[in-house]
């Protein structure tokens, strides 16, 4: 018994699936081409945006306070949230920043003692 006799069909096999990626490989690249050429055109350098006569904007860090939900009332209906309207938020009147205890870490495992 010969475990590995020469036939050419093996070979035959092997080149008509090497054909068969090729085919594939082929229509990728058309088909990348045809959907790349009914895409927009780039914009030009006069068509891209320009910053504002201002100059740049800036970020703003404020305190927020929001409305609070309405209670409800003793033996009432809970709203839900579709019944709620767009919750606001004003400028707070304390504008100092949040700061972490002194002596925590500032993170939850944060890997520091803690305060003790």
């Amino acid at each position: 018994m010969q475990l590995a006799a020469p036939s050419g069909l093996i070979g035959l096999v092997l080149f008509v699936v090497a054909m068969g990626v090729l085919a594939l490989l082929a229509g990728g690249f058309w088909l990348t081409s045809r959907v790349k050429s009914s895409e927009s055109a780039r914009p030009r350098p006069e068509e891209q945006p320009k910053l504002p006569p201002e100059g740049a904007v800036h970020e703003i860090r404020e305190n927020r306070d929001y409305q609070e939900v309405p209670k409800t009332p003793k033996g009432g209906r809970p709203l839900t949230p579709y019944e709620l309207s767009n919750m606001d938020s004003k400028t707070s009147e304390d504008q100092k920043r949040p700061r972490w205890s002194s002596g925590s870490s500032g993170s939850f495992g944060g890997g520091g003692l803690g305060a003790h």
